[in-house]
C-alpha cells in the first residue's frame, strides 16, 4: 500500500508499538499508510463523542473500520459517550474554532486514548488530527502531552504529519479510496458555525452523507 515515497518514521523513546487516536478516515489515511510503511506496530482508535449527528458518526467510523481492515490493522471502537462531551463544554457553546472548547475536546479524547494505552501495554500513543490545516497543531500536541503523562510509561508521539508532503499525500488518498468528505469539524457547533457562515455567502446548507472525494473528477 506504500506507493509513496516516504521517510521512515521512528517512534520516540525506541518504541515499536502505538495506539493511534484516529478522528476519520481522510485524517488517517496518509498517517496509516506511513506509520505501516515504516513497519510499526500499531492499532486504530476510534473515541470521537464529539461527532454529531449520530448518523455523521457512523458515516465516518464505518469509513474508518473500512480503511483498517483494508491494511489489515485492528480497531479499537470505543463508546459514543455524546453525552459526556455535552457535558465536558456546556458553557463553551460559542466559543471560536480552535478555543477553549476545542481544547476540552482534544483533551477529553487523548484522555480516554491515553487511559486505554495504559490499561492495555501501549507505550506510545499519537492522533490523526494533526494532520488537518483546519487545526492548531500546537494545541492538539499539547492536549496529547497532558493526557499522557498522567500515566507512567505512556509517552505522546507529536509528529507533524502535514510536513514532507504528508497533507498532499492526504487528499491523494482520500480521492484513491474515495473516502466520505466531511464539511465541519464534527461537533453540533460547528456545524452551526458553518451553516450560518454558508447562509451568509448565500451558499447551500451542509447536507449529509453526500460528498465524497473524487466525485468532482469522474
Amino acid at each position: 500500500m506504500n506507493e509513496f515515497n516516504r521517510t521512515p518514521l521512528t517512534l520516540p523513546g525506541g518504541a515499536n508499538t502505538l495506539l493511534l487516536h484516529s478522528c476519520c478516515a481522510p485524517c488517517s489515511g496518509e498517517v496509516m499508510e506511513a506509520i505501516q510503511a515504516s513497519g510499526i506496530n500499531y492499532t486504530v482508535f476510534f473515541y470521537n463523542p464529539n461527532i454529531h449527528p449520530q448518523k455523521e458518526y457512523l458515516l465516518r467510523k464505518e469509513e474508518n473500520i473500512r480503511f483498517a481492515q483494508k491494511h489489515g490493522v485492528p480497531f479499537i471502537d470505543a463508546d459514543y459517550d455524546s453525552d459526556n462531551w455535552f457535558t465536558r463544554v456546556k458553557g463553551m457553546e460559542w466559543e471560536p474554532e480552535r478555543g477553549v472548547r476545542c481544547t476540552q475536546c482534544f483533551d477529553m479524547r487523548f484522555e480516554r486514548t491515553a487511559l486505554y494505552a495504559f490499561e492495555h501495554g501501549f507505550p506510545v500513543i499519537s492522533s490523526s488530527l494533526g494532520i488537518s490545516r483546519w487545526k492548531n497543531m500546537q494545541q492538539i500536541s499539547d492536549c496529547g502531552h497532558r493526557a499522557a503523562a498522567a500515566y507512567p510509561g505512556v509517552a505522546y508521539w507529536d509528529y507533524n504529519w502535514r510536513k514532507k508532503g504528508g497533507s498532499a499525500r492526504m487528499i491523494e488518498i482520500s480521492k484513491r479510496e474515495h473516502f466520505y468528505q466531511q464539511e465541519y469539524c464534527g461537533c453540533v457547533y460547528s456545524l452551526r458555525d458553518t451553516n450560518l457562515h454558508r447562509k451568509s455567502q448565500g451558499r447551500a446548507l451542509i447536507k449529509l452523507g453526500v460528498l465524497y472525494y473524487g466525485d468532482d473528477e469522474q
